[in-house]
């Protein structure tokens, strides 16, 4: 166990850290020839130049005359995939907190940060692209000492592009991310952090082991579910998946064991074995809340089962995706799906048509309002049809956010006045640096769901990065 590091790499989106990734994969010999982000295997993700998934990935590597495993995990930078991120981070020891350098820190670079610390994670600060003209190195490592209060030594200076600083990256991994603890000896106990579907070999879930040991053929079970299986095999993820008959304390790998039925794995859950289980089961991660609600119907309304298979499979490889039945008058049996923000919902709806191909038709996104009557009983409505009689209302409550905009302070009217029209209340601000400034409002979250976010970036030329949390 003193030679395996398990980190993550968390950052704003577009401030590369897949790229980055691609450097330490490289260096590691962990692959010979990078042809443009190894790890974003999506075409989606490629196509955008956006990591949609977490993805894990082991590399090896010699330091100092000892070999060290370091199990890396890349994970999404935008808002809408936060909920990947704080999975990533459950199965970590340290986290790359990745600025850069030509935009400094930004929104979610923040509030990843803040998911990181809570983990007691160790955060190791990286100030990327120093080769781009218009760095600037030095006013970026002022942000981050005010930001996490480290000495100006323990940033480094690197660039995924050039391979720049990236020895120095790999150094910092195995001196200062701490090894995982735990006790081989211990019955099993191993997190599931996500899975995905095979269409040959059934569901393959990824597990970091935090005690005891787990070897191919074993009887185990899944502790919230109950459901009991074989390990038909177990192994590492590098490129491909690559088999081994036993993983021990502190190893990040995979289990396939023939299960058909994607409800029957949850990510969250702990896998141990049947005839010596744990006494409980890890704390996994909070369950995921969606944020903004629409009805997808299929075209053909004979398509409705192959519909629902689609979306169970989906959700295996993204369990923030919620489901359940509804029906309309105009498109016949559908299913209302709950995501967790836009860019996600028109993620979902691509991906169906391409993995599975679906043809849907997507309503308007809307939120769920909670409505109280005057006997005081309370119920959920998702839609203007679904409201009791005006006379019978009490009170409704709506679901509010705590949003944070960082923005250079040319913009504070303009983003004021935006925010103020949607009902939002200024709570607080506090300049960052030189002219930089982050705003905390309390935001109605149905008036930010349709076009706030396009607005914001229109009117801050680009310039302002969002990130909210449900209050």
């Amino acid at each position: 166990m003193e030679n395996i590091r398990n980190f993550c790499i968390i950052a704003h989106i577009d401030h590369g850290k897949s790229t980055l990734a691609d450097r330490l994969l490289e260096y590691t010999n962990t692959i010979k020839i990078v042809e443009g982000q190894m790890l974003d295997n999506m075409d989606l993700e490629k196509e955008r130049g956006i990591t949609i998934k977490s993805h894990a990935i082991q590399m090896e590597y010699n330091h100092e005359g000892k070999d060290y495993i370091l199990n890396l995990i890349d994970t999404p930078g935008h808002v809408d995939f936060s909920y990947e991120v704080s999975r990533s981070i459950a199965a970590c020891e340290g986290a790359l907190l990745v600025v850069d350098a030509t935009q400094g820190v930004q929104a979610q670079t923040i509030s990843n940060l803040y998911m990181a610390i809570d983990h007691d994670l160790e955060i190791i600060p990286v100030i990327n692209k120093i080769d781009m003209p218009s760095a600037m190195p030095e006013e970026v490592e002022d942000e981050i000492i005010e930001l996490i209060g480290c000495d100006r030594k323990d940033i480094l200076r690197a660039s995924g592009k050039t391979g720049e600083g990236v020895e120095d990256v790999l150094k910092a991994v195995i001196e200062r991310v701490p090894h995982p603890t735990g006790e081989p000896d211990e019955p099993l106990q191993a997190l599931i952090f996500d899975s995905v579907f095979n269409p040959f070999r059934g569901i393959i879930a990824y597990f970091k082991i935090e005690n005891g040991k787990i070897s191919k053929g074993d009887k185990v079970k899944f502790y919230n579910t109950g459901m009991e299986y074989t390990a038909d095999e177990v192994g590492v993820l590098k490129m491909d998946m690559i088999p081994r008959k036993q993983l021990s304390t502190g190893e990040v790998g995979y289990i396939i064991s023939g299960i058909k039925d994607p409800t029957e794995v949850k990510v969250g859950d702990t896998i141990t074995h049947v005839a010596r289980p744990c006494a409980k089961a890890i704390d996994g991660f909070q369950e995921v809340k969606p944020m903004v609600f629409a009805g997808v119907y299929p075209i053909d309304p004979s398509e409705y089962e192959n519909l629902r298979t689609s979306l169970e499979k989906l959700q295996l490889n993204d369990a923030s995706l919620t489901f359940q039945p509804e029906s309309s008058v105009a498109l016949g049996f559908g299913f209302r799906c709950g995501f967790l923000g836009l860019l996600h919902m028109e993620i979902v709806q691509e991906r169906l048509d391409r993995e599975f191909n679906m043809d849907v038709i997507t309503t308007v996104p809307n939120v769920s309002y909670m409505v109280y009557d005057k006997h005081g009983e309370s119920k959920e409505v998702h839609n203007p049809s679904g409201l009791p009689d005006a006379t019978m209302i009490d009170h409704i409550e709506e679901p509010y956010i705590k949003a944070s905009i960082i923005t250079d302070t040319n913009y504070i009217g303009p983003i004021m006045k935006l925010c103020l029209d949607k009902r939002g209340e200024l709570l607080k601000q506090e300049y960052i640096s030189g002219n930089r400034v982050d705003l905390h409002f309390m935001l109605p979250l149905g008036e930010i769901v349709i076009d706030f976010y396009d607005k914001l970036k229109s009117i801050s030329k680009g310039y302002a990065s969002f990130d909210y949390h449900v209050d």
